[in-house]
């Protein structure tokens, strides 16, 4: 059964209860006049959040390769939901089946029983119409993300991204966003970092006396250039910010080794533990 026919007997059943009146049951009509139509919009938007949200405020990570991570994150939670919306599909196609069987042919049920009957038949079918809504939805938003994980590999000139690649751009992620961030918050303060991001910036090994330092000269050249009639860009603050990860990523390491730490360990990295090879030379994929 349909969607658009799913809906048309609910509507239907409401029309045709004696507790419904008579002003209502012509706005009921109205809206099983509309239904088509209502379906065919409604459709667009069997999905939590527009393709421009997913991109400019779900996956926020500043740099390409976090991109990837988000962007995989939100392929495999909605693989997840996808996977569970089809079993809960096909459960949901075996107890209408034996429903249908039991009102079909057991003949022993009286009329309350069968009465009983065609309405769990009909529940199901606006479950399974729902969770068809929400399958479909999962598809295109999947879909999406695939298309943008291609196209941030695109960008970067590769077929994938290495754990060794993710573990090695994980310092100048760091800086550009505690520095984002600490600029976003001096905006609001007069030019002052907010606590917050002077905790980030310390547990990085970043002097946050430096930072501030950077983004009062940033700021007071983004004032110079409005005073001229100039407008600054957000490609600028683009620059600068990658500017400040040449400048502070090394700072990291040092502050791990001081405390012991090892930054980037070769030999825990997943591409080297599945090339691992064997004596004669076939590769152990065992842990």
């Amino acid at each position: 059964m349909s969607d658009s026919t799913n809906k048309d007997l609910i509507i239907k059943e409401i029309s045709q209860s004696p507790l419904v009146k008579k002003e209502y049951k012509n706005m009921l009509e109205n809206i099983t006049n509309t239904l088509p139509a209502i379906k065919q919009t409604s459709s667009n938007f069997y999905k939590s959040h527009s393709q421009f949200m997913g991109v400019m405020l779900d996956v926020t990570a500043i740099t390409p390769v976090r991109s990837v991570k988000h962007t995989l994150a939100e392929i495999d939670k909605t693989r997840m939901a996808l996977e569970e919306a089809h079993i809960k599909m096909r459960k949901k196609e075996i107890e209408l089946r034996e429903k249908e069987h039991k009102l079909k042919s057991d003949i022993d049920l009286n009329d309350f029983e069968k009465e009983m009957l065609e309405i769990e038949i009909l529940e199901i079918k606006v479950n399974m119409n729902n969770i068809q809504n929400s399958i479909t939805g999962a598809i295109r938003k999947m879909s999406f993300f695939t298309n943008q994980y291609k196209s941030i590999l695109k960008k970067l000139g590769k077929d994938d991204i290495t754990e060794e690649e993710y573990e090695k751009e994980e310092s100048r992620y760091h800086v550009m966003t505690c520095m984002k961030q600490g600029l976003n918050a001096a905006r609001a303060r007069g030019g002052v970092i907010d606590e917050g991001n002077l905790i980030y910036l310390f547990d990085m090994g970043i002097n946050s006396a430096q930072a501030q330092a950077e983004i009062y000269a940033y700021l007071k050249m983004e004032n110079e250039m409005m005073d001229k009639g100039q407008a600054p860009t957000h490609e600028m603050t683009m620059q600068w910010l990658e500017a400040c990860a040449d400048k502070f990523q090394g700072d990291a390491e040092k502050f791990a080794e001081r405390r012991g730490f090892t930054l980037y360990d070769e030999k825990s990295l997943n591409t080297k533990l599945i090339e691992k090879e064997k004596p004669n030379g076939e590769q152990d994929n065992k842990i």
